[in-house]
């Protein structure tokens, strides 16, 4: 059974999300399980995630999934806007909710932090040539 669409494509968060994401190198986008997911040969961000015991909650309807970099979990988890989204949380990824203020700055560096970890050594060296 297909998952139901969890998104607005025109969602003004998710066209930034997907300006910055599809900005990287080899990136692409595809709907999983209901939310758009950014990969290279892996997933590097997800627009959306759910909250673990709750498939109906909008809570992290808006959020950006991310995987961060191990030594920054710990202060990212001090941050009231991230959260630990079900699902994806138990192999360390976080999600930001970009309802409110939002530092776009931030999120940039967020997905690409993710899209580092993620991506293969060819698609780094072809960022790094990029900001060189």
């Amino acid at each position: 059974m297909a998952h139901p669409a969890r998104f607005d494509d025109d969602d003004p968060l998710l066209v930034r999300v997907r300006d910055i994401a599809l900005g990287l190198p080899g990136a692409d986008e595809k709907v999983s399980h209901g939310r758009p997911t950014f990969f290279t040969k892996k997933v590097f961000a997800i627009f959306g995630g759910v909250v673990k015991g709750d498939h109906g909650s909008d809570a992290l309807r808006q959020a950006l999934v991310f995987l961060p970099e191990a030594d920054e979990r710990p202060a990212l988890l001090e941050d009231p806007r991230v959260s630990v989204p079900g699902y994806e949380g138990t192999y360390g990824w976080l999600a930001l909710d970009l309802r409110g203020d939002v530092d776009w700055g931030e999120v940039a560096e967020l997905v690409e932090s993710s899209y580092r970890a993620t991506a293969p050594a060819r698609l780094i060296t072809e960022l790094d040539a990029r900001t060189a």
